[in-house]
């Protein structure tokens, strides 16, 4: 079992195509004449695939066409193939791949998607990397497990040798053209060759619709981020390394006494306007929950708010208006009232031609989300934003995950159950929870850039926990043991994997600025990847 798992680990992980080639993970190689590939049988695949800045030599004019590819080359290739950007992950998955080395962000760029994998704590990015190996890691690249054609390996005279975790896969690559052997052997304990490799990745480029689908411009998601402590030219910084097309700054709040306070940032306005950003400003209730029921029990006091609302609306020429109503009472006439409210509030955005979406948590069938008829104010706005984490908030009594990747699902799929997916936005956390383990369980709340420095400072080992698809952490200080549960962006990177399954308009953030910034490449990557659809 040791022995299997130990081939199983060492088969998904890598390199950058070729260890010569160590282009820098910012810049492709350049497309090279090579004086070394006229003999070779995949001459014209060499040539096509650096024409892609898939391929490079090693900067003599060499192409080496014979020599072996290591685990952090072929990974590189593989991503390059794809147009994956490399994504230094602020938190190393692997002992054994530096942040200092080449490869450091590609081979994260794989793993964030699920191409490869280790053994928890080591990649072996140097080891040559098997015919076996790279069949499975293109397979898994191409979405496709080969679980219909692993007969296939059968027909080789020495498939008693092709490991059971890649008999799959051998026998897809197989059957596609991909990668066979020669004189009746696939040979898959062989290392695989550079010409090997650039006929393999030519190959796949070339079968159906793979290259029309790589070649696809990512179509514009809702990308939307709540501005939240910070200087309007941190909220500008912010907006631009996200890619955020949506700001939801905190401008407004309803009070108690039914008046709208207004801190609109005209900067920051102006700003958004002149760089086709939306403004969808926020309308907080401070989560004032009597002061709440007292506004929405009025019909005068909700209609006195709307017009607020559209007057500003109206005034700043803002793109649309943020609901966020957190902590209303479960009654059954706050329930009411909030609809009524949100209705005629959806009369007045149709009106000035402005989006109007509401915040609300996972349907758990609570007290804290007794007031929101998902399913009819569903019909009133054109967005409803699931934040879709508090899975085990500030003051939870047991510690554990701020949002794994089961939990937001079921949310995410309950919703859809009421909400259509084109009107649903997943609101992903970028912050957790340090959480102290001691008689009772207190908390305190963490930008990810705060997690990782304390992950280090503690020296605290992580463990991926594939149940939540999250790294545990654990530490001591001062005599108390310490946990979290960390998102970064290979957990990032899954959950957009997953909603991606589902057709909702987008992702919103809480909140920008308390990521590092690894988390917007994995983003980038894991949203392009999910939109292929590959037919083979």
């Amino acid at each position: 079992m040791k022995k299997y798992f130990l081939s199983l680990c060492l088969l998904l992980s890598c390199t950058s195509f070729f260890g010569l080639f160590q282009a820098s993970a910012a810049q492709a190689p350049s497309p090279t004449d090579f004086h070394d590939i006229s003999a070779s049988f995949a001459k014209d695949a060499i040539q096509r695939l650096a024409k892609r800045g898939i391929v490079s030599g090693d900067g003599t004019g060499a192409f080496l066409p014979r020599n072996s590819v290591t685990r952090a080359e072929f990974i590189a290739m593989v991503a390059r193939m794809l147009k994956m950007e490399p994504v230094p992950n602020d938190l190393s998955a692997f002992r054994d791949v530096p942040k200092s080395a080449w490869y450091y962000g590609w081979v994260h760029a794989g793993l964030n998607l699920s191409i490869v994998e280790g053994n928890g704590y080591r990649f072996y990015p140097n080891a040559s990397i098997t015919r076996q190996e790279a069949a499975v890691m293109v397979i898994r690249a191409m979405k496709d497990n080969g679980y219909m054609n692993g007969n296939t390996a059968g027909q080789y005279t020495d498939s008693a040798s092709i490991a059971e975790w890649a008999w799959n896969a051998v026998g897809k690559a197989t059957d596609t053209g991909w990668l066979q052997g020669s004189k009746g052997q696939f040979r898959p304990q062989d290392a695989i060759t550079r010409e090997e490799t650039a006929m393999l990745l030519d190959r796949v480029l070339q079968s159906g619709n793979v290259l029309t689908q790589i070649n696809l411009q990512t179509p514009a998601n809702v990308h939307m981020g709540w501005l939240y402590n910070g200087t309007t030219n941190q909220y500008i910084s912010y907006a631009k390394r996200a890619g955020l097309n949506v700001l939801v700054p905190r401008w407004y709040y309803m009070e108690a006494n039914g008046k709208l306070t207004d801190h609109t940032d005209k900067e920051l306005l102006n700003w958004a306007h002149n760089n086709s950003r939306q403004v969808w400003a926020m309308v907080g209730n401070r989560g004032n929950a009597e002061g709440t029921h007292q506004v929405l029990s009025s019909a005068q006091s909700r209609k006195s708010v709307v017009d607020s609302i559209a007057a500003n609306v109206s005034r700043y020429r803002l793109n649309g208006i943020n609901i966020d109503f957190e902590n209303v009472m479960p009654l059954p006439q706050d329930r009411q009232n909030l609809t009524a409210f949100i209705t005629q509030l959806s009369i007045e955005m149709r009106r000035l031609g402005a989006k109007l979406s509401i915040d609300v948590s996972p349907d758990l069938n609570t007290d804290w989300t007794a007031a929101f008829d998902y399913a009819t104010l569903g019909t009133q706005v054109d967005y409803m934003v699931l934040m879709s984490y508090d899975q085990h908030w500030g003051g939870s009594p047991i510690a554990g995950s701020v949002s794994s990747l089961p939990w937001s699902e079921s949310a995410l799929r309950k919703l859809l159950t009421q909400v259509p997916a084109k009107k649903s936005i997943i609101a992903y956390p970028l912050y957790t929870r340090d959480w102290k383990i001691a008689s009772s369980v207190s908390s305190e709340d963490i930008s990810l850039a705060e997690q990782g420095h304390r992950i280090r400072l503690n020296k605290a080992p992580l463990t991926w926990n594939a149940s939540v698809a999250q790294y545990e952490a654990a530490y001591s200080s001062g005599g108390i043991q310490h946990r979290i549960w960390t998102e970064e962006a290979r957990s990032l990177s899954m959950k957009h994997l997953m909603a991606a399954r589902y057709p909702i308009s987008g992702y919103a953030y809480w909140y920008p600025g308390a990521e590092t910034i690894d988390v917007w490449q994995a983003i980038h990557n894991a949203e392009r990847y999910a939109y292929y659809s590959f037919r083979i």
